[in-house]
């Protein structure tokens, strides 16, 4: 059964939009398990509107944290402490799991969201921007996946298209181009099932 663990090279990238489009593509359900900040909403909110998946497909957090900053800081200003055994994946499939920020994020003072990825030893996509800075933070985001061993499924672009950094990702990465998503100008249920059907084959998140 699919399941998925969703990264991001930095914060702010269109990870959380990523992983709406690939739920809603594979009919998944979707899990955030530490959300930090809720100003804007939760990602789980956006999730549900923007996917086009029942609404049980849409999992609760396990941590809701009010300040929007690295998890293990935001749990310290709530008077929240994190018990990584909270964070055991939930039995639904196919499953896509968020994480936040990029896979160095601490979610406690001795635990990066790369060590709990190697505990779910998942296929962990990467979804890098293609803007100026993408290869360095790309690359690196590889290499600390791969030495902890986390099998890694490929890389999601979001932006607009930029073939040499894209390329030059992959090749020097040795990882497999998933696709890319625009800037959508209307971002809604339609307009990003549309965008990912067009910059994605399914096949590459079944096979």
């Amino acid at each position: 059964m699919t399941a998925f663990v969703v990264t991001g090279t930095d914060t702010g990238i269109g990870k959380t939009i990523f992983s709406a489009a690939l739920t809603g593509a594979l009919n998944a359900h979707y899990w955030k398990p530490v959300q930090a900040g809720l100003d804007d909403g939760a990602d789980r909110d956006h999730v549900a509107r923007l996917a086009g998946v029942p609404a049980e497909h849409v999992l609760p957090e396990v941590y809701r944290l009010s300040t929007p900053c690295s998890p293990h800081r935001a749990a310290e200003l709530d008077g929240v402490v994190i018990d990584l055994a909270d964070l055991a994946l939930p039995p639904q499939r196919p499953l896509v799991v968020e994480g936040a920020g990029g896979a160095l994020v601490p979610v406690t003072r001795s635990t990066t969201y790369a060590d709990v990825f190697a505990w779910w030893n998942l296929p962990t996509i990467v979804v890098a921007r293609t803007a100026l800075g993408t290869i360095n933070h790309s690359l690196l985001t590889l290499e600390a996946l791969r030495s902890r061993g986390i099998p890694v499924h490929g890389v999601a672009f979001v932006g607009e298209a930029n073939e040499d950094s894209e390329a030059t990702i992959c090749a020097m990465g040795d990882v497999r181009r998933l696709g890319r998503l625009p800037i959508l100008q209307r971002l809604d249920q339609q307009s990003l099932a549309i965008a990912f059907a067009k910059g994605f084959s399914i096949a590459s998140f079944t096979d």
